[in-house]
């Protein structure tokens, strides 16, 4: 007999299956028999081929979809074989409808026991031999021999303290079951420490799970652990409620008594709720074979209890608790409301009391603006505080303990509720902070020792998770937290958190080998507030995060935070600090690489007079935002004033940096493709490939600026025809971008429209329409549709369709693009001029010579103008203009 029952039902399964089983039935239970990750319906299947299954029909049984139509088909095909009992009022699915299904729920256990062996006997019919001496009185054969199975479930045992039950509990059900079966197995411990942020609903769990597997047990007794003065006196209620102590007994003997009165029994239950201290709980826990749960804040129980981690609710959970709780509550409001709670129980329990009072968009206006306030009503008449009175307590005694685990708490009250990597902080980086002689802070990081004993007072406290060196605040908690601090504390945790930055700052953003380290610190230098980096490391340093994210290829997300930092700075700083001029540099590269061209230039412009002004024309930043300006320049198509600029500024670095200092090597590569861009092909060439020998000696193969170099010259080889040579080089190139920077950075996906070029030159035209159909798409996804990327690439795909005929197709998508060059780069753009030559061209191929002859006049005039006489480009569109004029003239 197969007993079938949805993971939350497991009281009620073990309950059926020990009633068979003292029947006389052969009894197969997946919780009792089977090993982990066994085919559920496989076993079903099994089990109904070798006998017969109890089905235990609830709302979990029916919520889980556990059978297909199909299955429930096979099922009702074999319906000899089932017998369906109910163990709650559900409603079932039509198809299940024809089984009939009795009722155990709400009945004495005799009588469920009846319903149940009845229901499995079927109809009686006419003995077929004398019934036998009814001498036993109907004992099953378990109790025959001594054997005690479960009580039915929800009934409660006679010795019994627990705190009454949360009629709105919800969800929960796997970790119910978890704690359940690690309980009840045997070969593990039996001592289990549920263990979770404040507020996450320890407490309610264990009450839940006592309640559910309540008929599990002879006796279940619920101690209060915080203070563990007082668990002997409840250890001694205990003791006279089992009978093995009188009240008067001496409570140490009580509790003796105790010790020995549960190694006689098997059946029990002990919580021990809300303990701190491992080492003084231990000599209270009974050396016997019943069960105990044990609920902490504290993580650090390995040594004497199984740990279980209770997280936050899943989303449907918190969606489920929010709408029961506020039945006018839509869906919609009850995600919004979920998300912004973090899916954290008290929080959602108490959301849901003040949206009595509330809207829910006034609610989270109130979060978003306040969230201690939010969080202080509300309170559930169970829980001794509501959310924001329990970090107010906690920061208090936590004050009182230890003062810099609360200094450390409250500086990553600014951060990032993303863990902070404090064994990134190294005493040397503390140390060269400003204002880290004075620091109470500074002083911590450079002890090992005091770092370790910070960590372990802020792990016990459970206001924060600590993982391997890191730490992480809850994400309501540290709002709560950011919201209480005073204005005296603010400020000293501004300080703080400026100083974990900085001490945490990973190094070379452009350098892949630091990547990994950013990663860690990312997350909180892009959280600050820019008015709380009050040191100029940690404002460097949130420079550097968001020129990390652009080297990444994310200069579009990170735009709006560099330009609050210099907003912010050159506000507070004024325009000529050093800081703010760092930001300056980064947000014009932003705007640069956001299709900003314009604003990007006018703050080059003003970013290099301010540093010739304040630090002459040779510092190594003045040059460096040359260069930068160059680079602008060439970007808005301005390639003549772009070259003198860069010869002039590559010429300064040498003489002051270097041949080899990396600022050098990216004003030679931006000249080179400067050159390209002009048309000097060999000269591009000749110095991209010095700057990429230098720069693979100098950065390393895999350097993205190295990669840049090698993409340049890549197309100098193909612009020369040296077609064979430009592919493996770009093919080189691709695998090394794909590997440092992953397939969607912008660059990755130059280098592979590049590649879809090379193919055409080499004759594979459908396979490079192919590859150039497929790279579109995901610049389109990646860059946006007006990117001069996917632009590029968009012109280049109309030529291979007009190669492979399909000249309608080609001119409809050499218009499109040629109108969005216009608005993105304006008319005059040698992009803009390139697109409209190939347009040119599908014009004469459908036969449309005069529109073909006005488009190349007016290229012809902007390139001489834009460009010059003697461009390649220039040149190539007189040849082309010659062309279509001549049918004309001998007409």
């Amino acid at each position: 007999m197969f007993v079938s029952h949805a993971g939350a039902d497991r009281a009620w399964a073990e309950w059926v299956a020990w009633q068979l089983q003292d029947a006389g039935y052969e009894v197969e239970l997946d919780v009792w028999h089977w090993g982990a990750g066994e085919n559920f319906v496989l076993r079903m299947n099994q089990a109904l081929e070798q006998g017969r299954m109890v089905a235990l029909f609830s709302e979990a049984y029916f919520d889980t979809a556990r059978f297909t139509t199909e299955e429930w088909t096979a099922v009702l095909a074999a319906r000899e074989k089932w017998v369906p009992v109910r163990i709650e009022a559900v409603s079932v699915p039509p198809i299940v409808k024809p089984l009939l299904a009795p009722e155990l729920f709400g009945l004495e256990e005799e009588q469920a026991r009846g319903v149940l062996l009845r229901a499995v006997q079927g109809p009686p019919g006419a003995p077929h031999s004398p019934p036998g001496f009814p001498g036993n009185g109907g004992v099953g054969r378990l109790r025959q021999v001594g054997g005690t199975g479960p009580r039915l479930p929800g009934s409660l045992p006679r010795v019994w303290n627990l705190p009454s039950r949360n009629a709105g509990f919800t969800g929960r059900d796997e970790l119910l079951v978890e704690v359940r079966t690690r309980l009840a197995d045997t070969r593990q411990v039996a001592v289990l420490a549920l263990n979770g942020w404040g507020g996450v609903g320890k407490t309610q769990l264990a009450i839940e799970y006592a309640y559910r597997f309540s008929g599990e047990y002879e006796l279940a007794w619920w101690v209060r652990a915080e203070d563990t003065a007082l668990i002997p006196e409840q250890l001694a209620a205990l003791a006279v409620a089992t009978g093995c102590a009188r009240p008067d007994t001496p409570q140490a003997e009580a509790v003796a008594a105790l010790g020995v009165e549960l190694r006689t029994r098997a059946r029990w239950l002990l919580i021990f709720d809300n303990a701190e201290d491992p080492a003084a709980l231990a000599g209270y826990l009974p050396a016997a074979s019943g069960h105990v749960l044990i609920t902490s804040r504290n993580p650090r129980w390995h040594r004497v209890a199984a740990p279980v981690d209770v997280a936050v609710l899943a989303r449907a959970e918190s969606v489920a608790l929010l709408q029961d709780r506020t039945r006018s509550l839509s869906e919609g409001d009850a995600d919004r409301l979920a998300a912004a709670l973090d899916d954290l129980p008290l929080a959602l329990v108490q959301a849901a009391e003040t949206l009595t009072a509330f809207t829910p968009d006034q609610y989270l206006a109130l979060l978003e603006r306040n969230a201690s306030e939010a969080t202080e009503d509300g309170t559930p008449p169970d829980y001794p505080h509501s959310l924001a009175a329990q970090v107010r307590v906690n920061m208090q005694r936590l004050a009182g303990q230890d003062p810099y685990a609360a200094d450390l708490l409250r500086a990553c009250a600014l951060l990032a509720p993303e863990p902070f990597p404090l064994h990134a902080c190294t005493p040397a980086g503390a140390a060269g902070v400003d204002g880290a002689n004075s620091s109470s802070m500074a002083g911590m990081l450079s002890d090992t020792r005091a770092v370790r004993r910070v960590l372990t007072v802020v792990d016990r406290f459970g206001l924060a998770r600590v993982v391997g060196g890191t730490f992480q605040l809850h994400r309501l908690t540290q709002a709560i937290l950011r919201d209480q601090l005073t204005p005296a504390q603010h400020a000293r945790a501004a300080g703080d958190a400026s100083l974990l930055l900085a001490a945490a700052y990973p190094g070379d953003a452009s350098d892949p080998a630091t990547w990994p380290r950013w990663l860690d610190v990312l997350p909180h230098l892009l959280a600050i507030a820019p008015s709380e980096l009050i040191n100029s490391q940690a404002r460097y340093a949130a420079s550097l995060a968001c020129w990390h994210l652009m080297e990444r290829g994310n200069a579009r997300t990170v735009l709006p935070r560099v330009e609050d930092l210099h907003r912010t700075w050159t506000s507070r700083l004024g325009p000529d600090h050093h800081d703010s001029m760092v930001a300056a540099v980064i947000l014009s590269r932003a705007l640069g690489s956001t299709q900003n061209h314009s604003r990007a230039r006018a703050l080059d412009e003003d970013i290099l007079a301010r540093k010739r002004r304040v630090l002459g024309d040779d510092h190594p930043d003045t040059l460096n935002s040359a260069s930068n300006l160059a680079s602008c320049l060439a970007d808005l198509g301005l390639t003549e004033q772009a070259r003198a600029l860069a010869e002039d500024t590559l010429a300064r670095q040498q003489r002051v940096l270097g041949d080899d200092h990396p600022h050098t090597l990216n004003t030679a590569s931006h000249l080179a493709s400067c050159l390209a861009e002009m048309g000097l092909t060999e000269q591009a060439r000749t110095v991209a490939e010095d700057t990429l020998a230098r720069q693979q000696r100098v950065l390393g193969d895999d350097h993205p600026h190295t990669l840049i170099t090698a993409s340049h010259l890549a197309s100098c080889l193909a612009d020369l025809g040296l077609t064979e040579q430009a592919r493996a080089l770009a093919e080189d190139t691709l695998a090394r971008q794909q590997r440092v920077l992953g397939d969607d950075h912008p660059h990755t996906l130059n280098t592979v429209s590049h590649l879809a070029n090379r193919l055409a030159e080499m004759g594979q035209t459908e396979e490079a329409r192919a590859a150039g159909e497929e790279i579109l798409a995901r610049m389109r996804r990646v860059l946006g549709d007006d990117h001069p990327d996917t632009l590029n690439t968009a012109s280049n795909l109309a030529i291979r369709l007009a190669e492979m005929g399909q000249t309608d197709e080609a001119r409809a998508l050499g218009e499109e693009i040629l109108a969005r060059m216009r608005r993105v780069l304006g008319d005059d753009h040698p992009h803009t001029l390139n697109t409209a030559g190939h347009l040119s061209n599908r014009l004469v191929d459908l036969g449309q010579t005069d529109e073909a002859r006005a488009l190349r006049e007016e290229i012809l005039a902007r390139m001489r103008r834009v460009l010059g006489d003697d461009h390649p480009d220039t040149l190539r569109t007189a040849d082309t203009l010659r062309d279509v004029r001549q049918p004309r003239t001998a007409n």
